[in-house]
């Protein structure tokens, strides 16, 4: 079994957490907690590679160059 990198989004709301994997399109989770849906993002992508690679298809990959959060005033 091989080993994979990908970038993961998490983001927080009054609800929880939603984490998504922008490289695997519809590869998303949510939790109560960060550490919850860090582990749920993580069983999400393993799931969703080993679907792709059963039904040999490629596995998209891509290199993040940065992530930031930027503040805007209007």
């Amino acid at each position: 079994m091989g080993s994979y990198h990908f970038a993961v989004v998490v983001e927080k709301d009054e609800h929880g957490y939603f984490a998504y994997c922008p490289e695997l399109q519809g590869c998303y989770t949510q939790g109560e907690t960060f550490e919850e849906v860090m582990e749920n993002i993580k069983d999400a992508i393993r799931l969703h590679v080993k679907d792709r690679l059963d039904n040999n298809e490629p596995i998209p990959t891509s290199e993040v160059v940065s992530l930031s959060t930027l503040e805007v005033a209007v």
